[in-house]
């Protein structure tokens, strides 16, 4: 049954129960990640001091979780009968799949294996409420609402990560982040332990990794981007010793949840390279790294190196049972190499074309040492990069080409693309969000993820084992950073990976975020509520332009002024989209009943002589960041200073970019603004010029100087001593791409990004 229908016959049955009892009323489970089926049945399960519990050693981990959970979050005691009961069924094909079944007078959960039932228990425990998960429930009775849920995940991977190499946390805030992703039925965690910026595992037989790669000795202050670059000098480091990382994965197995380590190489690896500088390719010493980005510091290929990273490995395989090892692969520059004899020599050696072909030759060689160890690798998808190792499984985070190139090649894939999975982006145009390091992925966007690429067969998808949520730690210095990073965004991956696209609905989702977030609240984690946050669309249409706010919120209601002040509940309610025909600043807030809700919205719109034309581009957007289209650069709003992925910004990866656009008439031009942004860190390189042609006149270069700034913004002059403008109906605008990026830059040999905002003209 499909959810909307689902929805439809819950209300009903609601509504049917509500009319023949006062006392009865079936209410809609607010379950995340939503499941499969779920049917709502009359009455109610009384959960007291009467209840037993029974379950063999084949449910171990999920009875003890669930008695647990009941006994420790309340004061009810369970009995040792069959009220609640957990029953093996091996109809159930899927090993993760379950059937929860709430009766009057029994519970039951019949699964396959342990794993299922785990799962069930989760869907359980959300039906319970919030008290129980920081015991002050008061309640000796819980009354539980009969249903019957039906539930398999839609992927066998579903995954978060977290980089504890450049900001570390500690052991029980890791064993918190396991806990959640097992309560969202999410099974694998990602845990990215060596960086640039330090080395953060125990390895026995390389000291100098605890007494030196684990530390560095300060911390860049502010954003990469802000110069000149100041740092708080203060040392700054530690390490898991291998003790805390058996702790650490023993308590995620008891959650059914897999650790896959990841040790980089053969770039992100200054850390190392400090604590044994023979590692590298010229032996001079260096620090630890205490600013973000790429270094050129990385192995070198010769075999102590090799010899090195396979002892590494040895302990690394006995700390962790996982069947994968991510060994990185990403972002290495090649610099040194092109250098270092030691390295032509391999690649002479070994019959190599170039240093993209010894990147392959290093990755095969780690992957065939892991292979004969029982190992499999995973990494990057620059392990794409002059050839595929044999058996790895790519994570593809360039956006899905990656994916694609492996997945045709019979190769499994993880998806992670930066465009919805990199939860270290901005999730809010607020000013005050906290820094992050760029972007923009809001809550709806991680929503609408599909990890199937739309270019593989039916036969390639199943190389598609799931998806990823990332969180990298450059600018999250502390646990409630990073939660505030993750959460809600983690609710929406989870969605993303564990249920049927058929049952997906966001404006629903948002519902079940609203009431999610009172368990979030008694967790004690720290997320952002942007739920109560306004979007805003400038629409033209038959010569008129207006101005539409929405809510995801359905119960809520918008207010809004346009002079300025603050709305409150006196201010005019929204009904219908606001006439825009000069400039304008509004100013909206989400309303209940008694106060407002969430952040003032505010939008200024520069009414120019461009709003409404017609505008055309030769190429389209790139799909992850396509804005509000090509009619967004014309109208009259302007993106965010840092988050360029917002629905202002229009990406275009490695192509030339020619923008034309019809103004109806001819018209004077005295002046037209162009804004690109240039975030290097993030691959993103403002044109160094820009040509502008009127009509059939002659083509105009504009150099573009200044290079630091995260954003260039270009004015066209048009005034000149025969005349203050220009008399024109067409203004086409050639932009070409930077090209590739340079060596020493992050994202170095790839093709850069163009983003594009808004093109005002006056």
């Amino acid at each position: 049954m499909s959810f909307k229908k689902i929805v439809a016959l819950s209300v009903f049955i609601s509504f049917l129960f509500n009319c023949k009892s006062e006392e009865y009323r079936a209410e809609i489970p607010q379950i995340i990640p939503i499941p499969s089926t779920q049917t709502i049945n009359k009455g109610y399960f009384v959960l007291d001091d009467n209840v037993g519990i029974s379950y063999d050693d084949t449910f171990k981990i999920s009875g003890d979780f669930l008695r647990h959970f009941i006994e420790n979050g309340s004061e009810i005691k369970l009995k040792n009968n069959n009220d609640i009961q957990f029953i093996k069924d091996e109809t159930i094909n899927n090993k993760e799949g379950y059937t929860l079944d709430i009766q009057p007078y029994q519970i039951s959960i019949r699964t396959n294996t342990d794993q299922g039932a785990f799962y069930a228990v989760q869907t359980l425990r959300q039906l319970l409420p919030k008290e129980f998960e920081n015991n002050s429930t008061s309640e000796e009775k819980i009354s539980i609402q009969c249903m019957t849920i039906t539930d398999e995940p839609q992927f066998k991977y579903r995954g978060m990560h977290l980089d504890v190499g450049r900001h570390m946390f500690s052991v029980d805030f890791i064993k918190k982040y396991i806990d959640a992703l097992a309560m969202l039925k999410m099974n694998t965690f990602h845990w990215h332990l060596t960086e640039d910026q330090g080395w953060r595992i125990e390895i026995k037989k390389y000291p100098k990794l605890q007494e030196l790669a684990a530390f560095r000795n300060e911390t860049l202050i502010g954003h990469y981007s802000d110069q000149p670059h100041q740092f708080d000098g203060k040392r700054y480091g530690g390490f898991y010793t291998q003790e805390e990382v058996k702790d650490i994965v023993t308590y995620a197995q008891s959650r059914h949840v897999t650790v896959i380590p990841e040790i980089e190489l053969p770039g992100h690896a200054q850390a190392a390279i400090s604590a044994y500088p023979d590692l590298g390719c010229t032996g001079e010493q260096v620090d630890v790294a205490t600013k973000w980005g790429v270094f050129e510091h990385i192995y070198c290929s010769k075999d102590e190196t090799f010899n090195f990273l396979e002892d590494v490995l040895d302990e690394v395989i006995t700390l962790f049972p996982s069947e994968y090892i991510h060994i990185g692969g990403d972002e290495a520059p090649k610099t040194k190499w092109k250098t270092c004899k030691q390295c032509q020599n391999r690649i002479k050696s070994e019959g190599l074309k170039d240093e993209h072909e010894l990147q392959n030759y290093f990755i095969t060689r780690i992957e065939t040492y892991l292979n004969a160890k029982g190992k499999q690798i995973i990494g990057w998808d620059e392990i794409l990069e002059g050839g595929l190792a044999p058996n790895a499984t790519v994570m593809s985070w360039r956006g899905t080409k990656g994916a694609v190139e492996a997945a045709k090649q019979k190769h499994n894939v993880v998806m992670t693309p930066t465009s919805h999975c990199y939860f270290d982006y901005y999730q809010s145009t607020n000013a005050d969000e906290p820094t992050a390091i760029g972007g923009f992925l809001p809550l709806e966007k991680v929503y609408s993820f599909n990890p199937i690429p739309e270019e593989l067969t039916e036969d390639e998808v199943q190389y598609v084992l799931g998806a990823q949520g990332n969180i990298w730690t450059e600018y999250m210095p502390t646990q409630e950073h990073v939660e505030y990073m993750a959460f809600p965004r983690m609710l929406a991956m989870s969605e993303v990976v564990w249920s049927k696209s058929d049952n997906k609905d966001y404006t629903n989702f948002t519902q079940r975020v609203e009431h999610f977030n009172k368990r979030l609240d008694a967790l004690s984690i720290n997320y952002a509520n942007h739920l109560y946050e306004i979007s805003g669309e400038l629409v033209s249409k038959n010569n008129t332009t207006s101005y539409q706010l929405s809510t995801t919120i359905q119960d809520k209601h918008i207010r809004f002024t346009l002079d300025g002040s603050e709305p409150n509940l006196a201010s005019e309610l929204y009904t219908q989209a606001i006439p825009i025909n000069t400039s304008q600043t509004i100013k909206a807030a989400v309303f209940n009943s008694e106060k407002r809700l969430g952040a003032v919205f505010s939008e200024t719109i520069n009414y120019h002589k461009g709003v409404g034309k017609t505008i055309t581009i030769n190429k389209t957007p790139h799909k992850s960041y396509s804005g509000s289209g090509p009619q967004g650069l014309i109208n009259g709003i302007s993106g965010s200073d840092s988050r360029y992925g917002d629905k202002e910004w229009l990406g275009f990866w490695g192509e030339d970019i020619e923008i034309t656009i019809d103004l109806g008439e001819k018209i004077d031009v005295y002046t037209i603004d162009m804004r690109f942004y240039n975030g290097e860190g993030q691959w993103i390189y403002a044109p160094k010029y820009v040509n502008v042609i009127y009509d059939d006149l002659e083509e105009r270069k504009i150099i573009l100087n200044k290079r630091n700034e995260l954003q260039h913004d270009v004015k066209i002059n048009n005034q000149n001593k025969q005349r203050k403008s220009v008399l024109t109906r067409y203004i086409k605008i050639k932009v070409p791409n930077y090209g590739t990026i340079p060596d020493g830059k992050q994202g170095a040999g790839n093709k850069a990004w163009t983003f594009i905002d808004e093109i005002i003209i006056n």
